[in-house]
């Protein structure tokens, strides 16, 4: 078996003029990171490599998380702003070596995609909120497609 860790970027601030993927954390996105962080450590649940969309919140939600378990492989993927979950579903299949891999992104393609590969419907899903991780249980050897992961966990701040 191997995990599938989704994580939506923490609250991030409005600043005015400031393009989308320029916003940074908010404070409150900060704390809500950390304990993404400290939650992931406490479940044993550290990836071998994480995966990371270009927008700054991400990754200073990413930077958060690591600061808490410790770094690890880290890769930059610009696919992973605006995806789609099967765009998202190409991608997570393109690390199929990792036995536990990090995806951290936007919704509404992480909850799509959570919803695609627990349920095989892409609509049936019921919100991930800022900060918010999924843990998706899947054999080691299965192709990414629509139902083949159980959900395992599942936090918010």
């Amino acid at each position: 078996m191997r995990d599938l860790i989704l994580l939506r970027h923490a609250h991030a601030g409005q600043a005015a003029g400031t393009a989308d993927v320029d916003r940074s954390l908010s404070d409150e996105g900060r704390k809500e990171a950390e304990a993404a962080g400290r939650w992931l450590k406490e479940k044993g649940l550290v990836p071998d490599r994480a995966l990371c969309s270009p927008a700054r919140r991400t990754r200073e939600t990413l930077d958060a998380v690591l600061a808490v378990i410790g770094e690890v492989e880290r890769k930059e993927e610009a696919a992973i702003y605006e995806a789609s979950a099967g765009t998202l579903a190409g991608l997570v299949d393109q690390h199929r070596d990792a036995e536990r891999l990090l995806l951290v992104g936007h919704n509404p393609g992480l909850e799509r995609l959570a919803a695609l590969m627990h349920s095989g419907q892409s609509g049936d899903y019921r919100g991930m909120p800022p900060g918010g991780v999924a843990v998706l249980r899947l054999p080691a050897d299965a192709v990414i497609e629509p139902g083949v992961a159980t959900l395992s966990e599942f936090w918010w701040p």
